[in-house]
């Protein structure tokens, strides 16, 4: 059906066109169509099971991490557990987070934490949902450690000198959590109401908690 390309680079409903998404699978693609149908006529798995589990994966979002930090910011005993053992602590409050190992970082007024995966883009998806693009970048990878400071002013966010920056490197077995200090303002609401402050940006330490009005 022929367009009337009078408007270059746009559809004749004003948008712009983008590219058919009908290329070749990959290798790894492949791999995963055929494990996938392998496990299914084995009787190993169902294509339910397989199709909830994919949709259990979409719902995480930071909502999930958000809860756990406000947790730690009204329970004192919470939070010790929490920095303790993150994993645990985590399952506590019902997150399942698979078989990784999971540590809880604490900001203070001395350090600020940041979190980067320097070789591909481990993160805690069960509790923070997918990563952003950015986190994933080969420069945020490469510069969140040579020059963190420089990396976080570009983020809006410009700490004292005497606050020390400490980088950490997930692994694909070892994953981390920034918990972020309370903001002044946020103290008295409830467990709920701190979990609006809490932003995905300040629990990977790039980022403060934010007032949600």
């Amino acid at each position: 059906m022929p367009h009337d390309h009078s408007h270059e680079g746009l559809s004749p409903s004003g948008h712009p066109y983008r590219a058919d998404d009908d290329t070749e699978l990959s290798y790894w693609q492949v791999m995963e169509i055929a494990l996938r149908e392998l496990l299914i006529e084995k009787g190993h798995l169902t294509a339910a099971q397989i199709h909830a589990q994919i949709n259990a994966m979409d719902s995480r979002s930071p909502a999930n991490g958000a809860r756990v930090v406000a947790r730690a910011w009204v329970d004192p005993t919470f939070k010790a557990a929490l920095l303790a053992d993150a994993s645990a602590a985590s399952r506590s409050m019902g997150f399942d987070i698979g078989p990784m190992h999971l540590i809880a970082l604490e900001n203070t007024k001395e350090v600020h934490n940041l979190v980067v995966c320097t070789l591909c883009s481990c993160y805690p998806r069960n509790l923070l949902g997918l990563p952003p693009d950015w986190y994933k970048s080969r420069a945020y990878r490469s510069r969140a450690v040579i020059e963190p400071r420089k990396v976080l002013s570009e983020f809006g966010l410009t700490l004292p000198d005497e606050t020390q920056v400490r980088v950490h490197d997930s692994t694909a077995d070892m994953r981390y959590i920034v918990v972020p200090t309370q903001p002044e303002g946020s103290f008295g609401q409830t467990e709920e109401e701190l979990a609006a402050w809490i932003t995905r940006d300040s629990m990977i330490g790039v980022g403060l908690p934010q007032s949600p009005q």
